[in-house]
């Protein structure tokens, strides 16, 4: 299928990084292969990540992404992300997404997962479930974790938008791949991917060629010295967060059944 609008959409990126100024750090490309399916599996530090994860497989490879079904319903996000043939994660039907996914790797495509599900709001490697393996298991295809630091100063949960900041540094470590197989501990595999992520996502965040300023500390995990929660306090926010969801959602179907 002819590439329309992937194409456009990354010459348009990469004019906005380069007016904005965005310093790129990109190691560890070498380990994505130039061809067949991929599973590229990400930390997510902000609502920026998808764009930067690409970036680890540009120019040699093109990221199909599986983002929460709520983008594609947007009117604008919605036709770009179709069109760039993403794929929608509807949790209420997850097996639709899952056999999507594994159509693409088989066509030998790159299918990026943000194995977390949510933004961390601590900046670690939150708590991650054993899909990314499955589907690579299923697909017979390498899985390949990565890091991304520095996109959450410019849009992350909970922080006002600062998308047209300049000069921000960027961060993106890809890890040597993985080859989980039919028959391993699926629950073992993904604690070892999760160590990966952690220690991509540490060396990115020490070697960060930037400190926080005076007043700026929330974009730095509490672990060197931040001010971002800690992964008990983020879990917690998380919690309450999905609470206040369900009743705004319980709320609102009432008053659709009262009429």
């Amino acid at each position: 299928m002819a590439e329309i609008v992937y194409p456009p959409v990354l010459k348009l990126a990469k004019g906005l990084f380069k007016a904005l100024g965005l310093k790129f750090r990109l190691d560890g490309t070498e380990n994505i292969p130039e061809t067949g399916g991929v599973v590229l599996v990400s930390n997510h530090v902000s609502y920026l990540d998808f764009i930067f994860a690409g970036l680890a497989a540009y120019p040699k490879r093109r990221v199909r992404f599986m983002a929460k079904k709520e983008v594609f319903d947007h009117k604008i996000s919605g036709p770009l992300m179709r069109d760039m043939r993403h794929i929608p994660v509807d949790r209420m039907a997850g097996a639709a997404s899952f056999k999507a996914a594994l159509t693409a790797l088989k066509n030998g495509e790159v299918i990026g997962v943000f194995a977390e599900a949510t933004i961390s709001r601590s900046f670690t490697v939150k708590e991650i479930k054993s899909g990314a393996v499955r589907m690579a298991v299923a697909g017979k295809v390498p899985m390949i974790p990565i890091a991304i630091w520095g996109p959450q100063r410019m849009w992350t949960k909970g922080r006002p938008k600062r998308l047209f900041q300049r000069k921000v540094p960027i961060t993106i470590l890809v890890g040597e791949p993985m080859y989980p197989k039919r028959g391993d501990d699926y629950d073992k595999v993904t604690e070892d991917l999760h160590r990966r992520m952690s220690e991509l996502l540490e060396k990115a965040q020490r070697e960060y060629p930037e400190v926080p300023a005076s007043g700026e500390t929330w974009w730095q995990p509490a672990y060197l010295g931040g001010s971002a929660p800690t992964p008990e306090e983020a879990a917690e926010l998380d919690r309450k967060e999905i609470e206040e969801r369900k009743a705004r959602r319980e709320a609102k179907q009432a008053t659709e059944e009262t009429g």
